[in-house]
């Protein structure tokens, strides 16, 4: 599962009040009307509903996909570096400054309201330079595509009211198509902590920001990059483990309400390559390990502090990482008929996932208390990922203590009836649990190049009217959630304000 995030909005931005290029007059204003187009369809999805968002996302990522070479076409000018083939020379005329929401700024940071949105100037953080653009751009790429692939893995968890269920060859193609882009996201936090964020420690002066001694937004920082690089790798490796394992998939089918095929047989459960599930299992909880240390001491510092909801989701992919490693050990000894153990196994992943384990449970009634507790928590769950809602904040927690649930309830009842053996105590497994195993490779973001065709059209000089339109209408307004027109009250809607000729209301 992925995390659910807003996407941010960034303020008004004319390039060729900063830059100007001799070789290509037009690529400052080229860059400026992309950047416009994508400023409006991110306040268009801001408006829409959650359920409604997932169908619009496509049309971000082309944004971003026009806006990013054209950008690092002006970071490269100004830099002296060639794009492609060609030599672009870009003139600084005075220092760029942009205006960004944060995603992950925490609610107290200097003022500022919920999922970081300032009660200052319309919740934005100010940054000076174009590497604080392409950062923030960059990282919105990265929520972009953790969306998308979020999207994608609805279908793989299904949903309790779908009126078919996924098949196997469905919630395969869900999962890769997840994986690849959640590999995408690590590459984007790869690259901007190793080649822009070091290259922002000065871009936030006294008073550059909306906070006190100009806040900086978590984006910008190397150790924030670093902790969702990790994260993302974790979210990755997981996946790898969810393709082959069929018991998810098993207990979402039998909490579906239109699912009839336990009439006719029982669902089949294919063996599993248990050992190898596990060690990638560990290597997700080294990964989402790493990920929680550095996010939580980015928290640490004075300014710039994360959403608590970014290092809680971390840690709690590491609780489900343990957990699911601990079920596959469970599911390898069972296979070889030591049934005593495997229940100690589990008995420890219900440890990991922070449940109470075996006899240590709740008794008398509020263990029924939390019986009801529970199962209103799981239809909950349910209702948000049925309207596509915020669902997976847990890290699948639930989800994996729904299948330890099972199959413990599975293998109490065949070792009380059948095989009689002896449970040991599982601190003593939890402790001697092998390393992890890599199975995903770690690939850098490579920006994209402006066309040899696109470069020589931008050899030509600016429209004049393109250009003052766009000066026209780049003022920036913080009336980002209010509507442009405001009707008159008691009239229809979209019909002009009293005053102008002929249209007089009685």
């Amino acid at each position: 599962m992925t995390l659910h995030l807003p996407l941010p909005t960034p303020s008004s931005l004319s390039y060729p009040t900063y830059l100007s290029s001799p070789t290509h007059p037009s690529l400052p204003l080229t860059t400026s009307t992309h950047h416009s187009i994508l400023r409006s369809h991110l306040k268009t999805h801001q408006k829409l509903t959650i359920s409604q968002q997932p169908s619009h996302l496509p049309q971000i990522h082309t944004d971003l996909t026009n806006y990013l070479p054209s950008l690092f076409a002006l970071k490269n000018g100004l830099e002296g570096r060639k794009v492609g083939e060609e030599e672009v020379d870009v003139v600084l005329r005075t220092e760029v400054v942009a205006e960004w929401g944060s995603v992950f700024a925490d609610s107290r940071v200097l003022g500022l309201g919920r999922m970081g949105r300032a009660k200052g100037k319309d919740g934005r953080f100010q940054g000076r330079g174009i590497d604080f653009e392409v950062c923030m751009a960059l990282s919105t790429l990265a929520v972009v595509l953790r969306l998308q692939a979020r999207e994608q893995l609805r279908v793989v968890y299904g949903v309790a009211g779908a009126a078919v269920v996924p098949t196997a060859e469905e919630r395969a193609k869900g999962i890769t198509g997840a994986t690849k882009l959640l590999l995408q996201v690590e590459g984007v936090h790869a690259f901007l902590r190793g080649e822009v964020c070091g290259s922002l420690a000065g871009g936030f002066g006294e008073g550059d920001g909306h906070g006190e001694k100009g806040a900086r937004p978590p984006e910008t920082r190397a150790q924030v990059q670093g902790g969702l690089q990790a994260l993302a790798m974790a979210e990755a490796t997981l996946l790898a483990v969810l393709k082959d394992d069929p018991y998810p998939a098993v207990v979402s089918q039998g909490r579906n309400r239109n699912d009839k095929e336990w009439m006719i047989k029982a669902p089949e459960i294919p063996k599993v390559r248990a050992h190898l599930c596990a060690r990638l299992c560990l290597a997700t909880a080294e990964h989402a390990g790493r990920a929680e240390a550095m996010l939580k001491a980015q928290n640490e510092a004075a300014w710039g502090k994360l959403n608590e909801d970014i290092v809680g989701y971390a840690a709690d992919v590491k609780r489900t990482a343990r957990a699911r490693a601990c079920r596959f050990f469970g599911i390898d000894d069972e296979l070889g008929g030591d049934t005593g153990k495997a229940i100690a196994w589990l008995r420890g992943a219900r440890r990991e996932l922070g449940l109470k384990a075996g006899e240590e449970g709740e008794k008398g009634w509020a263990k029924g208390w939390g019986k009801i507790k529970k199962g209103f928590d799981e239809k909950r769950e349910d209702r948000k990922l049925e309207k596509g809602g915020e669902w997976g904040a847990d890290g699948g927690r639930m989800e994996e203590g729904r299948v330890i649930e099972m199959l413990e309830k599975k293998w109490v009842k065949m070792n009380d009836t059948i095989n009689t053996q002896l449970v040991p105590p599982y601190e003593s497994l939890l402790a001697g649990m092998p390393l992890g195993r890599e199975i995903h490779s770690s690939k850098t973001y490579v920006p994209l190049d402006l066309g040899t065709d696109i470069l020589e059209k931008m050899r030509a000089p600016p429209d004049p009217d393109e250009a003052r339109a766009l000066m026209d209408g780049g003022a920036d307004s913080s009336d980002d959630d209010v509507p442009a027109e405001n009707g008159l009250p008691g009239a229809f809607p979209n019909r002009p304000a009293s005053g102008a000729a002929g249209t007089e209301y009685y």
